[in-house]
């Protein structure tokens, strides 16, 4: 595990408990599955810095550990999250948005790799991962269920590939994953539109598998799904996951190149600062195309 994070792991307790420094992420493993709770302490679990370096620190061990067979990823709170920090980021990172010349565009090519990377460590986790959503789930968020194996919800949970909306191409993670579980149509009319979707169309499109009257619910049901998981030889779950996941490998990893180095390239614009603008004065932007 990295530096970052600590553990508190007694592998005679029933329960063991992967306590991070920071409050992103805690994870507890009982009877072979991984609960990994998002947490971020920001309004709505916003998506900062911070996160980006513990999902693949979190992730890599569980795939490591014999002792975890499955996963649970769910959230503390209302929502799921609301979706990238913005005002974190821009804080952190706010001078690779404003274009420059080639060194700010290979700093910006490099970040948005490692965002890529810290999404993707949940797809090339070889233990199944079940993501129980509640509330909002927007942007980011859209890009962490679409790297988990199965999706299930609760009656209030609500989508958005929400990127286009702030003059963002999205780029970590859902234009390669989506239209897998959506189908291209789909795909397209939320990624273009970056319009919300409650929880009954989501499953009837295939974002999630079931919809469930509560986030306790929600959560009782992607358990029970990963008991279920953990039940089965753990290498031969591990293979079936390996073997479905390099269908389409290859494909969604050039996806993610390509998109890296087009918002490399095109990602710095005067819509996104205005998008930003917006966002920080609570107003409807207004984009020029520019």
């Amino acid at each position: 595990m990295a530096a970052a994070l600590t553990y508190c792991f007694a592998r005679a307790a029933p329960r063991v408990t992967l306590r991070p420094m920071s409050s992103a992420l805690t994870v507890t493993v009982r009877e072979h599955v991984a609960e990994v709770v998002l947490s971020t302490g920001s309004k709505g679990n916003a998506l900062g810095p911070r996160l980006w370096e513990e999902l693949p620190a979190v992730f890599g061990e569980l795939d490591r550990d014999a002792a975890t067979r499955a996963i649970v990823l769910r959230a503390e709170g209302p929502h799921f999250t609301y979706g990238l920090d913005l005002p974190a980021t821009m804080a952190e990172f706010g001078s690779l948005f404003q274009g420059g010349l080639a060194d700010a565009r290979t700093q910006l090519h490099d970040l948005i790799g490692r965002l890529q990377g810290a999404v993707s460590s949940i797809a090339h986790c070889r233990k199944p991962v079940v993501a129980a959503v509640q509330g909002l789930c927007l942007g980011g968020g859209v890009d962490i269920i679409s790297a988990c194996d199965v999706r299930v919800c609760s009656q209030d949970a609500r989508f958005s590939i929400r990127e286009v909306r702030v003059a963002m191409v999205a780029d970590i993670g859902t234009l390669q994953r989506i239209s897998r579980l959506v189908g291209e149509g789909h795909a397209r009319e939320l990624a273009l539109t970056g319009r919300d979707i409650d929880a009954d169309r989501a499953a009837r499109i295939g974002l999630v598998n079931d919809v469930h009257p509560t986030p306790e619910a929600a959560c009782d049901a992607a358990r029970a799904i990963a008991r279920e998981i953990a039940a089965n030889p753990p290498l031969v779950v591990q293979g079936v996951k390996t073997v479905m996941n390099e269908r389409v490998r290859a494909a969604d990893e050039a996806g993610l190149r390509f998109v890296a180095a087009w918002n490399a390239a095109f990602l710095p614009s005067a819509d996104l600062g205005e998008a930003l603008a917006a966002f920080m004065e609570k107003r409807a932007p207004k984009f020029e195309g520019k």
